[in-house]
């Protein structure tokens, strides 16, 4: 059995301080906690994974998805569950665990998308998800220069593991985070 999620919570904030990491991880945990609902998926475990997939980032960023693993473990976490959070690394950190489930493919593929998504947001008139437009968001990606450090090379390779148009991914990840924001 899981942790709950105020678990979960505690276990985030406890190795992450800085509110960008929180709300990232909150923005992340309620998208897959949407792509679940959508596709009929464990909502609260694929929103657990989401909230704690940076876990290990803010105090080992240069090891990250390595020590999540431990601390995962160490707090009662399943292998699937440890798995699926280090997964999301795939390519980019010293975890070389590649997504092969439906979850673990979403994670990737939205993790970067999200702070893209977010980003574009932040200098908008509304400062809001809620009312952009699928093609603002497709000329941001398409600004190299615009939230530099949201990789488009991972962002396009999660939309081909799940065999998803780019289009495809940015728009349905962009409906789950106007469907969501708080």
């Amino acid at each position: 059995m899981l942790p709950t999620r105020e678990q979960a919570f505690a276990l985030l904030a406890e190795y992450n301080q800085e509110p960008f990491h929180i709300r990232h991880a909150e923005t992340v945990e309620r998208v897959l906690r949407w792509f679940a609902q959508r596709d009929g998926e464990d909502v609260a475990y694929w929103g657990l994974v989401g909230l704690l997939h940076d876990l290990d980032f803010e105090r080992y960023p240069d090891q990250h998805c390595v020590p999540v693993q431990a601390i995962l473990r160490e707090n009662g976490y399943p292998e699937d569950f440890v798995r699926a959070v280090a997964s999301h690394g795939y390519g980019m950190t010293a975890a070389d665990v590649p997504p092969e489930r439906h979850m673990e493919k979403v994670l990737f593929a939205v993790d970067e998308l999200t702070g893209l998504i977010w980003s574009a947001a932040l200098v908008r008139p509304s400062k809001s998800c809620k009312d952009m437009e699928l093609s603002s968001l497709r000329k941001k990606f398409k600004t190299p220069a615009f939230a530099a450090g949201c990789s488009r090379d991972t962002i396009a390779k999660g939309a081909e593991m799940l065999g998803w148009t780019l289009d495809e991914l940015l728009q349905a990840t962009l409906t789950a985070m106007a469907e969501t924001e708080v």
